[in-house]
């Protein structure tokens, strides 16, 4: 069996976060591993409370997984303070796997800030160089590239922004477009897009974190990059289709939808 590790923040509400991240591993056929750098007290409708777990503590789970459970694959999820992510970076340059995906994890559903202002630098300098790839939405890749983005020509250029601090690859998600959803693949090289149509529901809480698991999972599968990106792209949609209905705010999407309709479970 394949193994993949989450390093990312806990959702008390279950949609997001490390329960998202190991929902997606287990969907996919990978058995998954977490390391938790922040616990939110958080639901469908807002976060009351982030804390952090000690950059200490964080790199010690990072050692109990690498010695004796070694990934196939790394999914970076909320990484809130320079500390972090800076035992974050110890234990990658210390254990060295190949497959990294970094979610850039910065405001939630609900619109809380999720990472400090002074931590944005340390991600870009101190993560992204030891990532395979990044996976900003356009806000995100907004912040990451100092560029404006009003369409896809602007999601090229903060690819390239994004890639000259290190990473080999980025997506840059387009779900803030109007119209289609549009994501940017940049490995370098050249420039790929995929077009989906968007689903009209608000039950879109944990989107992004289960995109980036889902590409860590077919990764650590053993598909290529590219491969990797169209195979996240067709799960996250269907789980988005298929997306719960639960709770007052933003529902999470169904990250076991497939099982559930085998099953003759309601979906």
């Amino acid at each position: 069996m394949k193994l993949a590790l989450t390093i990312a923040g806990s959702d008390s509400g279950g949609g997001a976060g490390i329960q998202a991240d190991l929902k997606t591993f287990s969907a996919l056929g990978v058995y998954g591993m977490s390391v938790i750098t922040s616990v939110t007290a958080q639901n469908t409708k807002a976060v009351l409370g982030v804390e952090d777990i000690s950059p200490e503590m964080v790199y010690l789970q990072i050692k109990a997984i690498f010695e004796d459970l070694p990934p196939d694959a790394v999914k970076i999820g909320m990484v809130s303070s320079e500390g972090i992510i800076k035992s974050i970076a110890k234990g990658l340059d210390e254990f060295g796997p190949e497959k990294v995906v970094l979610d850039p994890v910065m405001i939630s559903k609900s619109g809380h800030a999720l990472l400090k202002p002074d931590a944005v630098e340390a991600l870009k300098n101190e993560l992204l160089k030891r990532c395979l790839v990044v996976t900003p939405n356009i806000p995100e890749a907004q912040a990451l590239s100092g560029i404006s983005i009003r369409g896809v020509e602007d999601m090229k250029k903060a690819a390239e922004r994004i890639m000259s601090y290190g990473c080999r690859a980025v997506i840059v998600k387009g779900g803030h477009l109007k119209g289609d959803a549009v994501d940017v693949f940049f490995d370098g090289r050249e420039f790929r897009e995929i077009r989906s149509e968007k689903i009209p529901t608000k039950n879109t809480h944990g989107t992004g974190c289960t995109f980036s698991s889902a590409l860590a999972a077919n990764l650590a599968l053993g598909h290529d990059l590219f491969t990797s990106f169209k195979l996240a792209k067709e799960y996250i949609f269907s789980a988005i289709k298929n997306s719960v209905n639960i709770g007052g705010g933003a529902g999470p999407v169904h990250h076991f939808w497939e099982l559930y309709r085998r099953a003759g479970l309601k979906v």
